[in-house]
């Protein structure tokens, strides 16, 4: 966004270079020959700093200054003179000055100072948003996020909430699979009926089977009696399949035979019964991936994955990051009594910066983490730990014309393939689809570059690059 400034001095010529000069450095500049037509101004146009001379006839700099910091404490005020003393930069700071520059003003100096000051009003403003969030939160539940890729998710949940089909929900780790299937249950017909969930990576096979289908007594050691298995006591509810590529590849097409048949059988028992549940499954991976490695069953696949929702991750949701901290701040505030009112803007801008691998999971423990550690009222940048604060940005950049500091085209690629597959959170099949490739062709590159996909080989198709 273009930086806009408000120009205040009754020289006109001088408002004309500032223009001028400032234009051609990429700020929209406008301006008023005195502070009572710049506070007039204000009120009609919005603007990120305001640049103002001091000695004017009507009201000088500082009076102007106190005005506006008075009514817009977030909008910084630069006073620049010819009388540049020690006395004269105390006196404009007192008054709630950002920053004093001197006449004649050195152009360099001065677009230094405004990008600070347009910076400071940027961080100022999402401050402000994290400060009104509260209410918004409450009225979303758990689920937090005022991102058009929220919004997007929201209006999906509402949309197939209501149906019986299966639903696939896939994401990275900690983005909050588990609230959305929580979410379309509750938004459903059955929402009052039971909500069971199971984690397919927690239990071996066998238990994972007793598990769903239930077993009668004496069908194995342990087995002392009848259990009735999440299948039968979900019914009439939902039954939420958590990290389904983990389920066991010899208890898929069991798994797959209840759902076509709507029918299960106990271990141990050769009756079967009918069941009345809507199936949810969730998945951290790939599975289209894992269905080529021949580690996921394709009808499976397809049965379970009848709608798809992906849950966005946190790194594409921009100010969310702040709405959620917000929430996990006013959480754990309530839970230990420690009174905590927000964040420093410098902290703020951490949070907003920062990749977030582990998503909403990883936010939320920075803030506990925060939260513990912080000795004032507002969270410090101190207070974060070491990888949020010192992170930097991986996005590419090739610069210089040097040919001896350019990097090879090899160089390029390997570093342009890795960023996609670090922006898609591994996902193999969409970063090819990125990049224009099929997934051999990922594989092969991948390989070469020494980072062989860590669900196992290529497929055995093989493609041409």
């Amino acid at each position: 966004m273009t930086p806009r400034v408000l120009v205040v001095d009754d020289d006109r010529s001088m408002c004309e270079l500032l223009e001028a000069d400032l234009g051609r450095r990429g700020y929209a500049v406008t301006w008023c020959g005195s502070a009572g037509a710049a506070l007039e101004s204000l009120h009609s146009e919005d603007c990120q700093v305001v640049l103002t001379d001091l000695k004017m006839p009507d009201m000088n700099g500082f009076e102007l200054c106190e005005r506006i910091v008075g009514s817009r404490p977030d909008l910084p005020v630069v006073v620049m003179t010819a009388f540049g003393s020690m006395d004269t930069a105390i006196a404009a700071i007192r008054v709630g000055a950002y920053d004093f520059v001197t006449k004649p003003v050195d152009s360099d100096m001065l677009a230094i100072v405004l990008e600070r000051a347009a910076r400071h009003h940027e961080l100022q403003e999402r401050v402000r948003i994290l400060s009104q969030a509260g209410d918004r939160l409450e009225a979303s539940g758990e689920m937090v996020g005022d991102s058009p890729a929220m919004h997007k998710l929201f209006g999906l949940i509402s949309r197939v909430a209501d149906t019986d089909s299966s639903i696939l929900i896939s994401g990275e780790s900690g983005t909050g699979k588990d609230l959305v299937a929580r979410a379309l249950h509750e938004q459903s017909r059955r929402g009052e009926g039971p909500y069971v969930v199971v984690n397919c990576s927690a239990l071996p096979e066998p238990l994972l089977e007793s598990e769903l289908f239930g077993h009668k007594r004496g069908a194995f050691t342990d087995a002392r009696t009848d259990r009735r298995g999440l299948f039968l006591q979900a019914a009439g509810g939902t039954l939420f399949l958590d990290e389904v590529s983990e389920m066991p590849l010899a208890l898929q097409p069991k798994l797959l035979r209840a759902l076509e048949e709507r029918r299960i059988r106990p271990v141990g028992s050769d009756a079967e019964l009918d069941f009345d549940v809507r199936i949810l499954a969730a998945t951290n991976r790939d599975l289209d991936s894992r269905v080529a490695e021949r580690r996921f069953r394709e009808d499976l696949f397809y049965r379970l994955n009848v709608i798809q929702i992906e849950v966005p991750a946190l790194r594409a949701r921009g100010m969310d990051v702040l709405l959620l901290a917000e929430h996990f701040l006013k959480t754990f505030s309530a839970r230990s009594g420690k009174k905590i009112t927000g964040f420093l803007e410098t902290t703020a801008a951490r949070l907003l910066n920062y990749n977030w691998p582990g998503n909403v999971r990883e936010l939320r423990n920075v803030i506990e983490r925060a939260m513990a550690l912080t000795r004032y009222e507002r969270i410090t940048v101190e207070d974060l730990p070491e990888r949020v604060r010192d992170y930097r940005s991986s996005d590419m950049l090739i610069g210089g014309t040097d040919p001896d500091q350019l990097p090879s085209m090899e160089k390029v690629e390997r570093q342009y393939v890795l960023h996609v597959l670090e922006s898609t959170g591994g996902n193999r099949t969409r970063a090819a689809s990125v990049l224009g490739w099929d997934r051999k062709t990922l594989y092969r590159k991948l390989q070469r570059y020494g980072q062989e996909a860590v669900d196992g080989p290529a497929p055995e198709d093989s493609d041409a690059d």
